[in-house]
């Protein structure tokens, strides 16, 4: 049996696809809408991502934040549809196991703000924290990552050390 060139197996997500679904996700305004706020804590909607990505709409009640921490062996991206975020990362890649603590070289920070629509692509172990800073307004944000989260280590960091704290797994936050 023969299979017609027109039909091809479905691949897996790039960094750019993934960023082109949270740009439309965010782009839609009744979706958007239609996230419960909390003046409180952070809310979430799990959305279904392209090629079986992992995607969500998060609300960001003013001063909250995730942390630093990665998303492991996924790659993924996130646009702000509301509000504005900000978004501390490192430029190195960090060695992805085997260590608890690491001084980080001088130069390694960066800092992006990221207003609504805007929005940025990330590859495997990328450590960062985003912030919503407004003392006032509540942020919203789309996000998706590919494949599907298979763990977030959490970190603290103290000036130039980072230090592994814990691992969650997707049972930790389903």
């Amino acid at each position: 049996m023969s299979v017609s060139p027109s039909v091809s197996a479905v691949s897996t997500p790039t960094q750019a696809e993934l960023l082109d679904f949270v740009r439309r996700t965010a782009a839609d305004a009744e979706l958007i809408s239609s996230l419960p706020l909390d003046p409180e804590g952070r809310t979430w909607v799990r959305l279904e991502g392209p090629g079986g990505s992992e995607a969500w709409l998060i609300g960001w009640p003013p001063g909250t934040g995730t942390g630093w921490h990665d998303h492991a062996e996924s790659v993924g991206a996130f646009v702000t549809a509301s509000g504005e975020l900000k978004e501390n990362s490192l430029s190195a890649r960090l060695p992805a196991d085997g260590w608890q603590i690491l001084e980080l070289a001088e130069g390694i920070d960066r800092e992006r703000r990221l207003m609504a629509g805007k929005g940025r692509s990330f590859g495997q172990h990328h450590v960062h924290e985003v912030l919503n800073e407004s003392t006032t307004e509540h942020a919203i944000s789309v996000h998706a990552y590919y494949p599907p989260l298979p763990q977030i280590r959490r970190y603290s960091r103290t000036g130039q050390v980072l230090r592994l704290e814990h691992v969650e797994r997707p049972e930790d936050w389903q």
